[in-house]
């Protein structure tokens, strides 16, 4: 397959959606999870934003491994492969608590229930606690390693490239 457009490599113009939409998606998510009226107004929108990001970064990374057989690699863009290729799982996750956390609030009123039920109101709000915890942790997690990626491919290709007059 060929990843140009233009005459430019489609990593590098991939890349600006795919620092976007991750934590954008990450931050619908977490807002979705604990405020209610963020839920509401955002409704289906987070999960196809977190599905957005889980399409993007297979795509960004062939992109980039289509990239790498066409420059020189320097141990600084062995470093940007290095973290872009742990980018995946972090994105999965973020599809996973969206999705889940909009099927929950949407249909999951009976299962509410019985859970409420068995734990009792204090094991519901420990519930509660350790998945908006979980969830934050991956949200947070995907957010910090897209920046990571991002300015290590920045360091790669403009590292000693201009002058600082």
């Amino acid at each position: 397959m060929e990843y140009e457009v233009n005459g430019l490599p489609m990593h590098v113009l991939l890349v600006h959606a795919t620092v976007i939409v991750i934590p954008v998606a990450a931050l619908c998510t977490i807002l979705s999870l604990v405020w209610p009226t963020a839920r509401r107004r955002l409704g289906i929108v987070t999960p196809l934003i977190a599905l957005a990001a889980l399409v993007l970064v297979p795509i960004t990374e062939q992109a980039g491994d289509w990239l790498l057989t066409r420059i020189d690699v320097t141990p600084l863009v062995q470093e940007h492969q290095r973290l872009g290729e742990q980018m995946l799982p972090w994105v999965i996750g973020i599809f996973i608590a969206a999705l889940g956390q909009w099927l929950w609030f949407r249909y999951g009123t009976s299962a509410a229930a019985g859970i409420r039920r068995k734990l009792g109101a204090a094991g519901t709000r420990v519930l509660a606690a350790v998945a908006v915890l979980v969830v934050a942790a991956v949200c947070v997690g995907a957010t910090v390693m897209i920046v990571q990626v991002g300015e290590s491919g920045a360091r790669a290709v403009w590292q000693g490239s201009f002058s600082e007059d």
